[in-house]
């Protein structure tokens, strides 16, 4: 299954563009699924209806998609600890959406998509580029808590619930806790999958401009921080070249200075010129002339893990961290035991280091071509010695 994620600045079109994506895939004979987030059916209205063709499927998500049912499941696994606390239960008719509930959706379609195994394609018209990388970066940092409050080493204690929940009057949570805690985990590592997995790339599109430009820098690096490929970069709602308006020749002439910096710095930019009215229809959609999706897509980003050059700390490692476009002041490392706290720029991620590294010390860092190379050094006490 190929999947792409649409994403871009606010007010950059991402939605008609992940529109015109889904129509191009069913075209040319994909089963194709769109998905929306979005509140309001933009998606819908782009495609001018849901049956725009034969073989789209469209799916708009709302926060309460089996909120009210999950939370109801919960409180009956919970039932026991909750009659202890004389807490009231509380009624699905008063229930409503918590904030992350729609990202938590987005993220349970994506893992449905996949094991349904119905659809070729898959195309997801992510929230504007900010809220998107959170999205996305959510099942990895979800995991991450979920096994630093309950590790599951810790279910060896089993022989003592008993006794425990004799002692208590009641009987001890633990045994659903740690199921529901296995069970979030299937479905997050299953989210995370479809992410991460090489046939899933992200889509970017922006207005050039400048102010389309910062944004795209940043959403660049938040991904690239994330190990997410892009497939494109759509130059979306170009303008003519020449215009006898004073006005509209110099935004053309903004564009375009803008655009010539993409194409030096990106390997592959679609241009989409601006129609002169909001798409809408098929017939709208084809005329802008996005191009079906790679046969191949991008190869997976690679983080590996090299000896150091020759001349450098004996037995040294380097790790290579690819991160395009960041400048050394945006960026920020933190050794946390077997964890490496990376900033870079407004985007941060918490990765565990290879196992390898686990055993030694930071010895510095450098950035070079768009690489973050870490250096590491052995460390005596927990390197195994030679006899």
């Amino acid at each position: 299954m190929r999947t792409h994620l649409i994403t871009g600045p606010g007010g950059s079109g991402r939605t008609t563009v992940a529109a015109a994506t889904a129509l191009a895939a069913a075209r040319s004979g994909h089963r194709t699924l769109v998905i929306s987030a979005d509140r309001t059916d933009t998606l819908g209205t782009a495609l001018g209806g849901p049956d725009a063709h034969p073989g789209l499927t469209t799916r708009r998500l709302t926060g309460d998609d089996r909120f009210r049912e999950d939370l109801a499941a919960l409180q009956e696994r919970a039932a026991s600890a909750l009659d202890l606390l004389g807490a009231e239960r509380l009624d699905a008719e008063e229930l409503t959406p918590l904030p992350g509930a729609e990202e938590l959706a987005l993220l349970r379609a994506l893992r449905d998509a996949a094991r349904d195994a119905t659809y070729d394609t898959v195309v997801v018209d992510l929230p504007p580029a900010p809220k998107a990388l959170s999205v996305l970066a959510l099942p990895e940092q979800l995991r991450r808590y979920l096994r630093k409050l309950l590790p599951p080493e810790r279910q060896a204690a089993r022989a003592l619930r008993p006794m425990l929940g004799r002692l208590a009057g009641v009987p001890m949570p633990a045994a659903w806790l740690y199921e529901t805690a296995a069970r979030w985990e299937d479905d997050l590592a299953a989210a995370q999958a479809v992410i991460e997995a090489p046939t899933t790339t992200v889509r970017l599109v922006a207005e050039p401009g400048p102010a389309g430009a910062d944004a795209l820098e940043a959403a660049a690096t938040g991904l690239a921080l994330q190990g997410l490929r892009t497939d494109c970069l759509v130059a979306n709602r170009l303008l003519p070249d020449a215009s006898a308006d004073t006005w509209l020749a110099a935004l053309s002439a903004q564009q375009h200075k803008t655009l010539a910096a993409w194409e030096t710095a990106h390997d592959h930019v679609v241009r989409v010129r601006h129609l002169g009215h909001d798409p809408r229809g098929a017939d709208d959609l084809t005329a802008l002339g996005l191009p079906p999706a790679p046969a191949e897509p991008p190869a997976p980003v690679q983080w590996p893990v090299t000896a150091a050059p020759a001349g450098e700390e004996s037995h040294a490692y380097v790790w290579h961290i690819p991160l395009p476009g960041v400048v050394r002041e945006e960026l920020g490392l933190i050794r946390r035991g077997d964890e490496l706290v990376i900033t870079a720029g407004p985007a941060r991620r918490i990765v565990t280091l290879p196992s390898a590294l686990r055993r030694c010390t930071v010895a510095g860092a450098g950035l070079r071509e768009g690489e973050l190379r870490v250096r590491f050094a052995p460390d005596a006490d927990l390197w195994p010695r030679a006899r």
